[in-house]
């Protein structure tokens, strides 16, 4: 009888132990980047399906925000993982940025605006056209410690709603600190992610369509010049007949490297543009931050998934994205 139940629980044991193998192995993890990521630790999934995942920055409390564009609201994940509403009826809210006195700035898409939409007592409009035209659909959004904000306009895009949309006008756009909105650059196809360095010198454009990251000079009056092909994608992949990058949202970390959502997950850079690895997710992601109250851990949102990635490197903390 000793002996029965000596294998009974034998066969247990292995048995929960190869259960927890077989998980563990199914289990995405990081590959082993050189100040970046160590390799194996496991890539964590927070929740499925929600209804569209934009726009995430880190917040003061060490929470993450991000925009559920098709639920028209903001959403918060604590440190721990809960998950809650942080503000309804976001106007359609996408790009988000935090300001230095904490209120959430957003680039807005039901009725194109930029603005403060958060606290509710003192949103904001900064701009809601130019030159008389409305915007088509503000994208991302980043400040400078000075108050500027630099924000893109990816355009309009046949849709299964809107087939024949109007003619596009994607754009780069900057309201400088005294509120005068200048626009930048009107010849990138699908401006979508932008970013700054850590100097505020270097502005970076993510052009979805486009096989590289743009990267440009700022001046002191935040204009920019000397466009140039800062990083080459990998994730440039042809579907449905086009090509494209999936290039997305852009963070930065503290050594200035850059973080590119993109078709093929999260594309790390040095500072001089040269390609340091890439960290694969089983859903595309979309749009990225560095959030925690130490800011090394990197969220992802895309395809209605959030995760959550421990990283060695420590997101910049000069500002909230």
């Amino acid at each position: 009888m000793l002996q029965k139940t000596t294998h009974a629980k034998l066969f247990t044991v292995l048995g929960a132990l190869a259960f927890a193998a077989a998980v563990q192995a199914d289990d995405p993890v990081t590959p082993a980047i050189p100040g970046v990521s160590a390799g194996g630790v496991v890539i964590e999934l927070i929740k499925d399906g929600f209804k569209g995942t934009e726009g995430p920055i880190g917040y003061s409390d060490g929470s993450l925000l991000f925009t559920e564009t098709q639920a028209n609201k903001i959403v918060r994940i604590a440190p721990d993982n809960s998950v809650s509403t942080f503000l309804e009826n976001s106007n359609g809210a996408n790009g988000l940025a935090l300001n230095a006195n904490g209120e959430i700035i957003a680039v807005q898409t039901l009725q194109p605006k930029v603005g403060i939409i958060s606290p509710v007592e003192k949103q904001k409009v900064f701009a809601e056209n130019f030159e008389g035209k409305p915007f088509q659909r503000p994208n991302d959004v980043v400040l400078t410690k000075t108050g500027g904000i630099y924000f893109t306009d990816s355009g309009t895009r046949p849709s299964k709603d809107n087939p024949n949309p109007p003619a596009s006008t994607p754009g780069v756009y900057h309201i400088t600190p005294v509120g005068e909105l200048k626009r930048l650059a009107n010849d990138i196809d699908r401006p979508n992610g932008i970013q700054l360095n850590k100097e505020e010198k270097v502005l970076y454009v993510a052009n979805t369509s486009g096989e590289h990251i743009l990267a440009y000079d700022i001046g002191a009056d935040g204009s920019i010049t000397n466009k140039r092909n800062f990083a080459k994608l990998d994730g440039w992949k042809q579907a449905d007949g086009a090509w494209s990058s999936g290039a997305d949202v852009l963070a930065i970390d503290v050594a200035d490297r850059l973080y590119v959502a993109s078709n093929s997950g999260i594309e790390v850079f040095n500072a001089k543009g040269e390609p340091l690895g890439i960290i694969p997710l089983p859903q595309k992601p979309q749009n990225i931050a560095f959030a925690g109250p130490e800011k090394k851990t990197l969220y992802a949102v895309g395809r209605g998934a959030a995760y959550k990635i421990p990283l060695i490197a420590q997101g910049y903390k000069g500002r909230a994205k």
